[in-house]
Protein backbone atom coordinates (compact mmCIF):
# COMPACT_ATOMS: atom_id res chain seq x y z
CA UNK A 1 0.00 0.00 0.00
CA UNK A 2 1.60 3.28 -1.12
CA UNK A 3 1.59 6.57 0.77
CA UNK A 4 -1.04 8.10 -1.54
CA UNK A 5 -3.69 5.73 -0.20
CA UNK A 6 -3.01 6.70 3.43
CA UNK A 7 -3.36 10.39 2.54
CA UNK A 8 -6.61 9.82 0.64
CA UNK A 9 -8.14 7.82 3.50
CA UNK A 10 -6.88 10.25 6.15
CA UNK A 11 -8.32 13.31 4.38
CA UNK A 12 -11.63 11.56 3.85
CA UNK A 13 -11.89 10.69 7.56
CA UNK A 14 -11.05 14.26 8.60
CA UNK A 15 -13.73 15.63 6.28
CA UNK A 16 -16.27 13.13 7.62
CA UNK A 17 -15.42 14.07 11.22
CA UNK A 18 -15.79 17.79 10.46
CA UNK A 19 -19.13 17.16 8.77
CA UNK A 20 -20.48 15.25 11.78
CA UNK A 21 -19.03 17.62 14.38
CA UNK A 22 -20.61 20.67 12.71
CA UNK A 23 -23.98 19.87 14.28
CA UNK A 24 -22.58 20.34 17.80
CA UNK A 25 -24.43 23.06 19.70
CA UNK A 26 -26.99 23.58 16.92
CA UNK A 27 -30.73 23.17 17.25
CA UNK A 28 -31.41 21.27 14.02
CA UNK A 29 -34.86 22.58 13.18
CA UNK A 30 -35.54 22.73 9.42
CA UNK A 31 -34.51 26.40 9.03
CA UNK A 32 -31.26 25.81 10.91
CA UNK A 33 -30.61 22.56 9.02
CA UNK A 34 -31.34 23.98 5.55
CA UNK A 35 -30.06 27.59 5.67
CA UNK A 36 -28.05 27.77 8.90
CA UNK A 37 -30.59 29.98 10.61
CA UNK A 38 -29.65 32.69 8.04
CA UNK A 39 -26.65 33.52 10.19
CA UNK A 40 -23.52 32.79 8.13
CA UNK A 41 -20.91 35.55 7.97
CA UNK A 42 -18.58 36.59 5.11
CA UNK A 43 -15.94 33.87 5.58
CA UNK A 44 -18.39 30.98 5.74
CA UNK A 45 -20.40 32.38 2.84
CA UNK A 46 -17.21 32.75 0.81
CA UNK A 47 -16.12 29.12 1.20
CA UNK A 48 -19.67 27.81 0.90
CA UNK A 49 -20.37 29.59 -2.37
CA UNK A 50 -16.92 28.74 -3.69
CA UNK A 51 -17.63 25.13 -2.79
CA UNK A 52 -20.62 25.18 -5.11
CA UNK A 53 -18.69 26.74 -8.00
CA UNK A 54 -15.32 24.96 -7.79
CA UNK A 55 -16.28 21.32 -8.20
CA UNK A 56 -14.72 18.29 -9.91
CA UNK A 57 -15.92 19.87 -13.14
CA UNK A 58 -13.40 22.67 -12.59
CA UNK A 59 -10.70 20.53 -10.93
CA UNK A 60 -10.56 18.01 -13.77
CA UNK A 61 -12.34 19.94 -16.53
CA UNK A 62 -10.35 23.17 -16.16
CA UNK A 63 -6.98 21.60 -16.86
CA UNK A 64 -8.56 19.20 -19.36
CA UNK A 65 -10.26 22.08 -21.14
CA UNK A 66 -6.96 23.99 -21.40
CA UNK A 67 -5.36 20.83 -22.84
CA UNK A 68 -8.18 20.31 -25.34
CA UNK A 69 -9.51 23.78 -26.25
CA UNK A 70 -6.64 26.20 -25.87
CA UNK A 71 -7.56 29.90 -25.91
CA UNK A 72 -11.37 29.51 -25.74
CA UNK A 73 -11.04 27.95 -22.27
CA UNK A 74 -10.92 31.51 -20.89
CA UNK A 75 -14.72 31.37 -20.81
CA UNK A 76 -14.31 29.97 -17.29
CA UNK A 77 -13.08 33.47 -16.23
CA UNK A 78 -16.59 34.85 -16.24
CA UNK A 79 -16.98 38.02 -14.18
CA UNK A 80 -20.63 38.14 -15.23
CA UNK A 81 -21.22 35.28 -12.76
CA UNK A 82 -20.55 37.72 -9.91
CA UNK A 83 -22.09 40.90 -11.32
CA UNK A 84 -25.52 39.25 -11.51
CA UNK A 85 -25.64 38.00 -7.88
CA UNK A 86 -24.30 41.34 -6.60
CA UNK A 87 -27.59 42.92 -7.68
CA UNK A 88 -30.18 40.14 -7.41
CA UNK A 89 -29.22 38.22 -4.25
CA UNK A 90 -29.78 41.01 -1.68
CA UNK A 91 -33.45 41.62 -2.62
CA UNK A 92 -34.00 37.86 -2.83
CA UNK A 93 -32.51 37.41 0.65
CA UNK A 94 -34.59 40.28 2.02
CA UNK A 95 -37.82 38.81 0.69
CA UNK A 96 -36.85 35.29 1.79
CA UNK A 97 -36.19 36.38 5.36
CA UNK A 98 -39.43 38.34 5.58
CA UNK A 99 -41.52 35.44 4.26
CA UNK A 100 -39.43 32.60 5.79
CA UNK A 101 -38.52 31.22 2.37
CA UNK A 102 -36.18 28.20 2.50
CA UNK A 103 -35.98 27.14 -1.15
CA UNK A 104 -36.05 28.52 -4.65
CA UNK A 105 -39.49 26.95 -5.16
CA UNK A 106 -40.81 28.74 -2.07
CA UNK A 107 -39.63 32.03 -3.55
CA UNK A 108 -41.44 31.56 -6.87
CA UNK A 109 -44.56 30.21 -5.16
CA UNK A 110 -44.87 33.23 -2.84
CA UNK A 111 -43.78 35.87 -5.35
CA UNK A 112 -46.34 34.75 -7.93
CA UNK A 113 -48.88 33.47 -5.39
CA UNK A 114 -48.97 30.18 -7.25
CA UNK A 115 -48.33 26.76 -5.75
CA UNK A 116 -48.40 25.11 -9.23
CA UNK A 117 -45.60 27.44 -10.36
CA UNK A 118 -43.64 26.57 -7.22
CA UNK A 119 -44.15 22.88 -8.01
CA UNK A 120 -42.96 23.42 -11.61
CA UNK A 121 -39.81 25.17 -10.38
CA UNK A 122 -39.24 22.37 -7.86
CA UNK A 123 -39.46 19.68 -10.55
CA UNK A 124 -37.09 21.59 -12.86
CA UNK A 125 -34.67 22.03 -9.96
CA UNK A 126 -34.61 18.39 -8.85
CA UNK A 127 -34.36 17.08 -12.42
CA UNK A 128 -31.44 19.44 -13.00
CA UNK A 129 -29.57 18.57 -9.81
CA UNK A 130 -29.54 14.77 -10.23
CA UNK A 131 -27.13 14.82 -13.22
CA UNK A 132 -25.02 17.39 -11.38
CA UNK A 133 -24.65 14.99 -8.43
CA UNK A 134 -23.83 12.16 -10.84
CA UNK A 135 -21.14 14.28 -12.49
CA UNK A 136 -19.46 14.82 -9.11
CA UNK A 137 -19.56 11.08 -8.36
CA UNK A 138 -18.15 10.19 -11.76
CA UNK A 139 -15.39 12.71 -11.13
CA UNK A 140 -14.79 11.09 -7.75
CA UNK A 141 -14.33 7.69 -9.44
CA UNK A 142 -11.67 9.14 -11.76
CA UNK A 143 -9.84 10.94 -8.95
CA UNK A 144 -9.71 7.93 -6.63
CA UNK A 145 -8.62 5.59 -9.42
CA UNK A 146 -5.82 7.89 -10.57
CA UNK A 147 -4.62 9.07 -7.15
CA UNK A 148 -4.51 5.54 -5.69
CA UNK A 149 -2.72 4.16 -8.77
CA UNK A 150 -5.65 1.78 -9.25
CA UNK A 151 -5.29 0.24 -5.77
CA UNK A 152 -8.70 1.45 -4.53
CA UNK A 153 -11.84 0.32 -6.33
CA UNK A 154 -13.51 3.47 -7.77
CA UNK A 155 -16.98 1.97 -7.30
CA UNK A 156 -16.26 1.12 -3.67
CA UNK A 157 -14.88 4.62 -3.09
CA UNK A 158 -18.01 6.21 -4.54
CA UNK A 159 -20.27 4.05 -2.37
CA UNK A 160 -18.31 4.95 0.78
CA UNK A 161 -18.27 8.64 -0.20
CA UNK A 162 -22.03 8.70 -0.77
CA UNK A 163 -22.68 6.98 2.58
CA UNK A 164 -20.45 9.46 4.41
CA UNK A 165 -22.02 12.52 2.77
CA UNK A 166 -25.51 11.16 3.39
CA UNK A 167 -24.75 10.71 7.09
CA UNK A 168 -23.26 14.13 7.76
CA UNK A 169 -25.87 15.94 5.64
CA UNK A 170 -28.69 14.14 7.48
CA UNK A 171 -27.19 15.04 10.86
CA UNK A 172 -25.60 18.47 10.29
CA UNK A 173 -27.33 19.92 7.24
CA UNK A 174 -25.70 23.00 5.74
CA UNK A 175 -23.36 23.31 8.75
CA UNK A 176 -21.67 20.06 7.68
CA UNK A 177 -21.28 21.37 4.12
CA UNK A 178 -19.75 24.62 5.38
CA UNK A 179 -17.24 22.87 7.67
CA UNK A 180 -15.98 20.52 4.97
CA UNK A 181 -15.91 23.41 2.47
CA UNK A 182 -13.31 25.20 4.62
CA UNK A 183 -10.99 22.16 4.52
CA UNK A 184 -11.59 21.75 0.80
CA UNK A 185 -10.77 25.38 -0.05
CA UNK A 186 -7.53 25.38 1.95
CA UNK A 187 -6.30 22.15 0.39
CA UNK A 188 -7.44 23.09 -3.11
CA UNK A 189 -5.68 26.46 -3.01
CA UNK A 190 -2.41 24.91 -1.86
CA UNK A 191 -2.49 22.13 -4.47
CA UNK A 192 -3.46 24.27 -7.47
CA UNK A 193 -1.05 27.13 -6.68
CA UNK A 194 1.80 24.68 -6.17
CA UNK A 195 1.15 22.71 -9.37
CA UNK A 196 0.45 25.79 -11.46
CA UNK A 197 3.77 27.40 -10.49
CA UNK A 198 6.01 24.35 -10.11
CA UNK A 199 5.18 22.48 -13.33
CA UNK A 200 5.95 25.33 -15.80
CA UNK A 201 9.23 26.07 -13.99
CA UNK A 202 10.16 22.40 -13.74
CA UNK A 203 9.67 21.65 -17.42
CA UNK A 204 10.25 25.03 -19.11
CA UNK A 205 12.09 27.26 -16.67
CA UNK A 206 9.13 29.58 -16.15
CA UNK A 207 5.64 30.55 -17.19
CA UNK A 208 6.71 32.78 -20.07
CA UNK A 209 8.97 30.09 -21.60
CA UNK A 210 6.06 27.65 -21.30
CA UNK A 211 3.84 29.91 -23.38
CA UNK A 212 6.63 30.51 -25.90
CA UNK A 213 7.16 26.77 -26.29
CA UNK A 214 3.43 26.16 -26.63
CA UNK A 215 3.05 28.89 -29.25
CA UNK A 216 5.96 27.44 -31.25
CA UNK A 217 4.60 23.89 -31.03
CA UNK A 218 0.96 24.81 -31.70
CA UNK A 219 0.60 28.17 -33.44
CA UNK A 220 -2.77 29.89 -32.87
CA UNK A 221 -3.69 27.34 -30.19
CA UNK A 222 -4.11 30.18 -27.70
CA UNK A 223 -6.27 32.29 -30.05
CA UNK A 224 -10.03 32.28 -30.56
CA UNK A 225 -10.79 30.40 -33.82
CA UNK A 226 -12.95 31.98 -36.50
CA UNK A 227 -15.44 29.11 -36.34
CA UNK A 228 -16.71 26.90 -33.52
CA UNK A 229 -15.26 28.27 -30.28
CA UNK A 230 -15.32 31.77 -31.71
CA UNK A 231 -15.85 35.17 -30.13
CA UNK A 232 -19.64 34.94 -30.53
CA UNK A 233 -19.60 31.49 -28.89
CA UNK A 234 -17.51 32.90 -26.05
CA UNK A 235 -19.79 35.89 -25.42
CA UNK A 236 -23.02 33.88 -25.57
CA UNK A 237 -21.58 31.17 -23.33
CA UNK A 238 -20.52 33.74 -20.73
CA UNK A 239 -24.03 35.23 -20.77
CA UNK A 240 -25.63 31.81 -20.41
CA UNK A 241 -23.40 30.81 -17.50
CA UNK A 242 -23.59 34.23 -15.83
CA UNK A 243 -27.38 34.28 -15.82
CA UNK A 244 -27.75 30.62 -14.93
CA UNK A 245 -25.12 30.21 -12.19
CA UNK A 246 -27.31 31.30 -9.29
CA UNK A 247 -30.42 29.69 -10.73
CA UNK A 248 -29.04 26.37 -9.55
CA UNK A 249 -31.23 25.55 -6.53
CA UNK A 250 -28.23 24.73 -4.32
CA UNK A 251 -26.54 28.08 -5.07
CA UNK A 252 -29.83 29.91 -4.58
CA UNK A 253 -30.41 28.07 -1.30
CA UNK A 254 -26.87 28.65 -0.04
CA UNK A 255 -27.30 32.40 -0.53
CA UNK A 256 -30.27 32.38 1.86
CA UNK A 257 -27.98 31.31 4.72
CA UNK A 258 -26.27 34.72 4.77
CA UNK A 259 -26.73 36.80 7.93
CA UNK A 260 -27.44 40.00 5.98
CA UNK A 261 -27.52 41.65 2.55
CA UNK A 262 -24.14 43.31 2.96
CA UNK A 263 -22.48 39.92 3.36
CA UNK A 264 -23.95 38.79 0.03
CA UNK A 265 -22.69 41.88 -1.79
CA UNK A 266 -19.26 41.59 -0.17
CA UNK A 267 -19.12 37.92 -1.13
CA UNK A 268 -20.02 38.70 -4.76
CA UNK A 269 -17.31 41.37 -4.81
CA UNK A 270 -14.47 39.23 -3.43
CA UNK A 271 -15.38 35.82 -4.87
CA UNK A 272 -13.85 36.70 -8.28
CA UNK A 273 -10.47 36.71 -6.49
CA UNK A 274 -10.91 32.95 -6.25
CA UNK A 275 -10.78 32.83 -10.04
CA UNK A 276 -7.09 33.67 -9.85
CA UNK A 277 -6.74 29.99 -8.97
CA UNK A 278 -8.14 29.10 -12.38
CA UNK A 279 -5.14 30.72 -14.05
CA UNK A 280 -2.88 28.14 -12.44
CA UNK A 281 -5.24 25.32 -13.44
CA UNK A 282 -4.77 26.41 -17.06
CA UNK A 283 -0.99 26.41 -16.61
CA UNK A 284 -1.25 22.78 -15.53
CA UNK A 285 -3.23 21.88 -18.64
CA UNK A 286 -0.89 23.72 -20.99
CA UNK A 287 2.18 22.08 -19.44
CA UNK A 288 0.54 18.65 -19.69
CA UNK A 289 -0.20 19.22 -23.38
CA UNK A 290 3.49 19.72 -24.09
CA UNK A 291 4.70 16.80 -21.95
CA UNK A 292 1.91 14.26 -22.53
CA UNK A 293 0.60 15.20 -25.98
CA UNK A 294 -1.46 12.16 -26.95
CA UNK A 295 -4.53 12.31 -24.72
CA UNK A 296 -7.76 12.13 -26.71
CA UNK A 297 -11.47 12.64 -26.01
CA UNK A 298 -12.55 12.12 -22.40
CA UNK A 299 -8.96 11.23 -21.44
CA UNK A 300 -8.04 14.91 -21.70
CA UNK A 301 -9.72 15.36 -18.31
CA UNK A 302 -6.96 13.15 -16.89
CA UNK A 303 -4.31 15.71 -17.88
CA UNK A 304 -3.78 16.95 -14.31
CA UNK A 305 -3.21 13.49 -12.86
CA UNK A 306 -1.18 12.20 -15.80
CA UNK A 307 1.42 14.94 -15.51
CA UNK A 308 1.36 14.82 -11.69
CA UNK A 309 2.08 11.07 -11.70
CA UNK A 310 4.84 11.57 -14.25
CA UNK A 311 6.44 14.28 -12.11
CA UNK A 312 5.94 13.59 -8.40
CA UNK A 313 6.25 10.87 -5.78
CA UNK A 314 3.04 9.02 -4.76
CA UNK A 315 2.55 11.04 -1.58
CA UNK A 316 2.25 14.28 -3.59
CA UNK A 317 -0.23 12.60 -5.92
CA UNK A 318 -2.12 11.54 -2.78
CA UNK A 319 -2.41 15.15 -1.60
CA UNK A 320 -3.64 16.18 -5.05
CA UNK A 321 -6.18 13.36 -4.96
CA UNK A 322 -7.31 14.39 -1.48
CA UNK A 323 -8.11 17.89 -2.76
CA UNK A 324 -9.95 16.34 -5.69
CA UNK A 325 -12.05 14.13 -3.42
CA UNK A 326 -13.23 17.17 -1.48
CA UNK A 327 -14.20 18.98 -4.71
CA UNK A 328 -16.64 16.12 -5.23
CA UNK A 329 -17.95 15.61 -1.70
CA UNK A 330 -18.62 19.24 -0.74
CA UNK A 331 -20.83 20.09 -3.77
CA UNK A 332 -22.56 16.70 -3.40
CA UNK A 333 -23.52 17.55 0.17
CA UNK A 334 -25.21 20.81 -0.86
CA UNK A 335 -26.91 19.15 -3.82
CA UNK A 336 -28.30 16.38 -1.60
CA UNK A 337 -29.45 18.88 1.03
CA UNK A 338 -31.20 21.12 -1.49
CA UNK A 339 -32.80 18.26 -3.44
CA UNK A 340 -34.24 16.65 -0.31
CA UNK A 341 -35.56 19.99 0.97
CA UNK A 342 -37.31 20.70 -2.33
CA UNK A 343 -38.74 17.18 -2.52
CA UNK A 344 -40.27 17.39 0.95
CA UNK A 345 -41.24 21.05 1.22
CA UNK A 346 -42.21 21.87 -2.37
CA UNK A 347 -43.27 18.60 -3.97
CA UNK A 348 -44.53 16.32 -1.19
CA UNK A 349 -46.30 19.14 0.67
CA UNK A 350 -47.84 20.35 -2.61
CA UNK A 351 -49.40 16.91 -2.95
CA UNK A 352 -50.30 16.64 0.77
CA UNK A 353 -50.81 20.22 2.00
CA UNK A 354 -51.90 19.14 5.47
CA UNK A 355 -48.36 17.91 6.28
CA UNK A 356 -47.02 19.70 9.37
CA UNK A 357 -43.67 21.49 9.54
CA UNK A 358 -42.39 18.89 12.01
CA UNK A 359 -43.27 16.10 9.58
CA UNK A 360 -41.59 18.02 6.74
CA UNK A 361 -38.42 18.28 8.82
CA UNK A 362 -38.32 14.52 9.38
CA UNK A 363 -39.26 13.76 5.77
CA UNK A 364 -36.48 16.00 4.45
CA UNK A 365 -33.87 13.85 6.19
CA UNK A 366 -35.54 10.71 4.80
CA UNK A 367 -35.19 12.05 1.27
CA UNK A 368 -31.41 12.56 1.64
CA UNK A 369 -30.50 8.85 1.30
CA UNK A 370 -33.20 8.35 -1.35
CA UNK A 371 -31.72 11.06 -3.60
CA UNK A 372 -28.24 9.67 -2.89
CA UNK A 373 -29.30 6.18 -4.02
CA UNK A 374 -30.87 7.53 -7.23
CA UNK A 375 -27.67 9.44 -8.04
CA UNK A 376 -25.61 6.35 -7.23
CA UNK A 377 -27.71 4.27 -9.63
CA UNK A 378 -27.16 6.70 -12.51
CA UNK A 379 -23.46 6.92 -11.66
CA UNK A 380 -23.09 3.20 -12.27
CA UNK A 381 -25.69 2.70 -15.02
CA UNK A 382 -26.21 6.11 -16.59
CA UNK A 383 -23.53 5.83 -19.27
CA UNK A 384 -21.31 8.64 -20.49
CA UNK A 385 -24.24 10.72 -21.76
CA UNK A 386 -24.38 12.34 -18.32
CA UNK A 387 -22.24 15.24 -19.62
CA UNK A 388 -24.92 15.95 -22.22
CA UNK A 389 -27.50 15.75 -19.45
CA UNK A 390 -25.54 18.26 -17.37
CA UNK A 391 -25.42 20.71 -20.26
CA UNK A 392 -29.17 20.24 -20.67
CA UNK A 393 -29.65 20.71 -16.91
CA UNK A 394 -27.69 23.99 -16.95
CA UNK A 395 -29.93 25.30 -19.69
CA UNK A 396 -32.97 24.04 -17.74
CA UNK A 397 -32.21 26.15 -14.67
CA UNK A 398 -31.36 29.12 -16.91
CA UNK A 399 -35.05 29.22 -17.88
CA UNK A 400 -35.89 30.31 -14.32
CA UNK A 401 -33.97 33.57 -14.65
CA UNK A 402 -36.46 35.73 -16.66
CA UNK A 403 -39.44 35.29 -14.30
CA UNK A 404 -37.19 35.62 -11.26
CA UNK A 405 -35.71 38.89 -12.52
CA UNK A 406 -39.16 40.28 -13.35
CA UNK A 407 -40.40 39.37 -9.87
CA UNK A 408 -37.83 41.77 -8.39
CA UNK A 409 -39.24 44.78 -10.24
CA UNK A 410 -41.49 47.20 -8.36
CA UNK A 411 -44.31 46.37 -10.77
CA UNK A 412 -43.93 42.88 -12.10
CA UNK A 413 -45.13 42.80 -15.75
CA UNK A 414 -45.29 39.00 -15.68
CA UNK A 415 -48.03 36.93 -14.06
CA UNK A 416 -48.03 33.29 -12.97
CA UNK A 417 -49.48 32.08 -16.28
CA UNK A 418 -46.79 33.85 -18.28
CA UNK A 419 -44.00 32.69 -15.96
CA UNK A 420 -45.16 29.07 -16.15
CA UNK A 421 -45.64 29.13 -19.93
CA UNK A 422 -42.21 30.71 -20.47
CA UNK A 423 -40.41 28.17 -18.28
CA UNK A 424 -42.20 25.25 -19.95
CA UNK A 425 -41.47 26.58 -23.46
CA UNK A 426 -37.81 27.14 -22.59
CA UNK A 427 -37.40 23.68 -21.03
CA UNK A 428 -39.05 21.98 -24.04
CA UNK A 429 -36.73 23.89 -26.38
CA UNK A 430 -33.66 22.85 -24.37
CA UNK A 431 -34.78 19.21 -24.31
CA UNK A 432 -35.35 19.23 -28.08
CA UNK A 433 -32.01 20.75 -29.03
CA UNK A 434 -30.17 18.43 -26.62
CA UNK A 435 -31.85 15.26 -27.89
CA UNK A 436 -31.42 16.22 -31.56
CA UNK A 437 -27.94 17.78 -31.07
CA UNK A 438 -29.24 20.88 -32.86
CA UNK A 439 -27.22 24.08 -33.05
CA UNK A 440 -27.93 27.62 -34.16
CA UNK A 441 -26.44 26.56 -37.49
CA UNK A 442 -29.11 23.84 -37.74
CA UNK A 443 -31.90 26.40 -37.46
CA UNK A 444 -30.20 29.11 -39.50
CA UNK A 445 -27.91 27.41 -42.04
CA UNK A 446 -27.59 30.56 -44.16
CA UNK A 447 -26.79 32.84 -41.23
CA UNK A 448 -23.36 34.41 -40.66
CA UNK A 449 -20.86 32.28 -38.76
CA UNK A 450 -21.18 34.55 -35.73
CA UNK A 451 -24.86 33.56 -35.47
CA UNK A 452 -24.17 29.85 -36.05
CA UNK A 453 -21.64 29.80 -33.21
CA UNK A 454 -23.99 31.27 -30.60
CA UNK A 455 -24.72 29.07 -27.59
CA UNK A 456 -28.04 27.32 -28.21
CA UNK A 457 -29.16 28.22 -24.69
CA UNK A 458 -29.64 31.79 -25.93
CA UNK A 459 -32.30 30.59 -28.38
CA UNK A 460 -34.21 28.81 -25.60
CA UNK A 461 -33.97 31.90 -23.40
CA UNK A 462 -35.35 34.15 -26.16
CA UNK A 463 -38.28 31.78 -26.77
CA UNK A 464 -38.92 31.72 -23.03
CA UNK A 465 -39.01 35.53 -22.78
CA UNK A 466 -41.27 35.95 -25.83
CA UNK A 467 -43.76 33.35 -24.58
CA UNK A 468 -43.62 34.72 -21.04
CA UNK A 469 -44.52 38.29 -22.01
CA UNK A 470 -47.02 37.22 -24.68
CA UNK A 471 -49.01 34.98 -22.34
CA UNK A 472 -48.80 37.56 -19.53
CA UNK A 473 -50.12 40.30 -21.84
CA UNK A 474 -52.98 38.17 -23.15
CA UNK A 475 -54.06 37.04 -19.69
CA UNK A 476 -53.86 40.62 -18.37
CA UNK A 477 -56.16 41.76 -21.20
CA UNK A 478 -58.60 38.94 -20.47
CA UNK A 479 -58.63 39.78 -16.76
CA UNK A 480 -59.28 43.47 -17.45
CA UNK A 481 -62.01 42.65 -19.98
CA UNK A 482 -64.14 39.86 -18.53
CA UNK A 483 -66.50 40.20 -21.50
CA UNK A 484 -63.85 38.62 -23.73
CA UNK A 485 -63.74 35.60 -21.48
CA UNK A 486 -67.56 35.38 -21.40
CA UNK A 487 -67.80 35.54 -25.19
CA UNK A 488 -65.14 32.85 -25.49
CA UNK A 489 -67.08 30.58 -23.11
CA UNK A 490 -70.32 31.28 -24.96
CA UNK A 491 -68.78 30.24 -28.29
CA UNK A 492 -67.48 27.06 -26.70
CA UNK A 493 -70.98 26.28 -25.38
CA UNK A 494 -72.58 26.90 -28.80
Amino acid sequence: MNSAIFILIGTFLIAFYLGIRARKGQDMQLEEWAVGGRNFGPIIMFVLMAGEIFTTYVFLGGSGGAYRMGGPIIYIFNAFCYIVPFWILPPIWRYAKEHRVLTQSDFFSKKYDSKPLGLLVAVVGVVSMIPYIVLQLKGLKIIVSEASYGAISPNLAVCIGVIAVTIFVSLSGIHGSASTAILKDILLLVVILFLGIYLPYHYHGGIKPMFETLDAAKPEFLLMPKEGYSISWYISTCITIGLGQYMWPQCFGASLSSKDERTLRKNAAILPLYQIVLVFILFIGFTALLQIPNLQGANTDLALFKIAKATFDPWVVGVIGAAGILTALVPCSMLLLTSSTILSKNIYKAIKPDTTDKQIGRLTRVFVPIVALVALFFTFYGGESIIALLIMAYSFVLQLFPPLLCSLWKRNPVNKAGASAGIIAGVITVAYVTITSATMGTFFPQAPQSIKDLDIGIAALIINIVIMFTVSTITHIVQKNPQIDKESNFKKTV
